[in-house]
């Protein structure tokens, strides 16, 4: 992608906040989180063939911690999250073999309590979702004291990353 990934004059701004979760087909849709990802994990997908573009922005590994959270917001958490954005990837046309996935956030932001534990432990969530649902994450933009912003082009799967200085 090509410019700054916040002046917005490339495409329409999709923005995914928090344990949501957006697919598009549109070429002209840009995928971003509302704020920098610290300990939260964005995953970001695309497909080169369908040209369908995802973005999930969770903030916990696992929904046995909460099955009722769970039930009522399955993007907030890495196991039920990720298998959210497969299943909406793939009914527009992404296949699990063809997808390309980044993982952009897992920060360890000191003004968060124990951030690096759970930093670590989401991205040890998505990967092994991931993984186990045949997909291998292709790039990572993972770890450190900054939290990032990450922006994906549906017309190109381009992802652009940009360190920030305080997470969402």
């Amino acid at each position: 992608m090509t410019g700054d990934p916040r002046d917005g004059s490339n495409g329409e701004w999709r923005r995914v906040g928090v344990g949501d979760v957006v697919v598009s087909q549109n070429a002209k849709d840009l995928l971003t989180t509302n704020g920098a990802v610290g300990s939260c994990v964005a995953v970001y997908l695309w497909d080169p063939e369908s040209r369908v573009g995802g973005l999930l922005q969770f903030e916990w590994p696992d929904s046995g911690s909460d099955p009722g959270r769970a039930q009522s917001e399955p993007a907030i958490f890495a196991d039920t999250g990720v298998l959210l954005l497969l299943e909406r990837a793939g009914l527009m046309g992404a296949a699990k073999g063809r997808c390309k996935v980044r993982l952009v956030g897992g920060a360890d932001i000191r003004d968060r309590a124990e951030s690096d534990r759970w930093a670590k432990r989401n991205v040890l969530a998505a990967r092994k979702v991931l993984w186990r649902s045949g997909i291998f994450v292709e790039g990572e933009e993972v770890g450190g004291t900054k939290a990032r912003k990450a922006t994906l082009a549906i017309s190109d799967g381009q992802l652009s990353v940009v360190l920030e200085d305080s997470a969402s």
